[in-house]
């Protein structure tokens, strides 16, 4: 098949995989190979508590994978970075987060990447959180290389699709849903769910869609037209609604994530699943409908405690990396080989960091990373 024509099954086998999880192992096998890797992983890791959870997941050796959520995880030099400078849609590889070379000589590196033969990954934040996210990645063998230009371009072309999907599957709750009794099987959703044509028309709508119309402070009727009263809202939702009828691949970033303000202020997003594809098509030809339009309150987006704790110290990337370790390791003997560097390098950083945050030993430091990640942090 021509390139083209993979990408265009690829986006329709995502989007299925929203509605039934089984299909992700099929989809992530055939992203991976798109992209060029060794595995695809959807998962979220967690900085506060040192977590990894795997979602779905191809071509992983479930060993490592375990070994990974046991030790690994706390040793991973880019799970502090990416936190604190990826957003939601960035796509990113190692060197955008970590000096390559640091990588190399980092525990995490020697112990877990090198000895399954991987020398990089690309990835796209899907979600974040208060102290972790969720992604999607790609790794790449030695076979492959390090990450180019053209594994970026390939990423970017799934990255808004593999967004969508999963924030639909948030929605639903990851049950098994047949695309042909979408209406039913979705009417008991807490989101307010919405089919509607390219027009935007309204042709089917849940328990929660219909009193969310009947109360007219998040979406409404004009004429027979389904409508967001938040104007910029309610532009890329009609724009959305016309790329579904052409396909998948049409909706691209459009209707990822679109926020609403409603008439209290109270702040709401919408996700849109094209109906014009795959095992879905069934359920758009049911009911002449080109997109299914999912209606969720927003959850609330405060700072991110690393990102503050950053700020107010003016701490480097270097000394973030550093003081993170600490917390986690205790002492410059055990940081050093952790992060690949050289013990003189790291007590220049502690140094700094003692400076800045006018502490005078470790024990201080740890204290001031627990009350700056403590849910009650103010």
């Amino acid at each position: 098949m021509h390139e083209d024509d993979d990408v265009l099954a690829l986006i329709g086998d995502i989007y299925d995989a929203s509605l039934d999880p089984a299909l992700w192992t099929g989809a992530l096998e055939d992203a991976c190979a798109y992209v060029q890797g060794a595995t695809a992983t959807v998962m979220s890791q967690d900085s506060a508590y040192k977590s990894a959870e795997f979602y779905f997941q191809w071509g992983n050796d479930p060993k490592y994978l375990q070994l990974y959520q046991d030790i690994y995880v706390k040793l991973n030099p880019v799970l502090v970075p990416t936190l604190l400078y990826s957003k939601v849609g960035d796509i990113l590889s190692t060197v955008d987060l970590i000096p390559y070379d640091e990588f190399l000589s980092s525990r995490f590196y020697k112990e877990w990447v090198a000895p399954q033969g991987y020398v990089d990954s690309i990835f796209t934040t899907l979600d974040k959180s208060s102290t972790g996210y969720a992604f999607f990645a790609v790794t790449r063998h030695e076979r492959h290389g390090l990450v180019d230009d053209a594994t970026r371009r390939r990423m970017g072309l799934l990255a808004p699709h593999f967004r969508r999907a999963v924030a639909i599957g948030k929605v639903i709750d990851l049950h098994k849903v047949e695309a042909a009794a979408l209406s039913d099987t979705l009417d008991g959703l807490v989101a307010g769910m919405f089919l509607v044509d390219a027009g935007g028309r309204v042709v089917h709508a849940n328990a929660s869609g219909h009193d969310m119309l009947a109360g007219r402070s998040v979406v409404q009727i004009i004429g027979s037209r389904f409508a967001a009263f938040d104007a910029p809202a309610d532009r890329a939702l009609t724009e959305v609604f016309a790329a579904a009828r052409v396909g998948d691949a049409a909706v691209g970033l459009g209707g990822v994530d679109v926020p609403m303000s409603a008439r209290n202020g109270e702040r709401y997003v919408a996700h849109v699943l094209p109906l014009t594809s795959g095992a879905r098509r069934q359920a758009g030809v049911t009911y002449a409908a080109t997109a299914a339009v999912f209606v969720r309150k927003a959850a609330l987006d405060l700072p991110l405690p690393i990102e503050t704790l950053t700020k107010v110290y003016h701490l480097s990337p270097a000394e973030v990396r550093v003081l993170f370790a600490i917390v986690e390791k205790g002492g410059v003997p055990e940081v050093a080989p952790m992060l690949g560097l050289s013990e003189p390098t790291v007590r220049s950083h502690l140094q700094h960091l003692f400076e800045k945050t006018g502490t005078n030993r470790q024990a201080d430091l740890v204290k001031l990373v627990a009350v700056y990640m403590s849910p009650l942090a103010s």
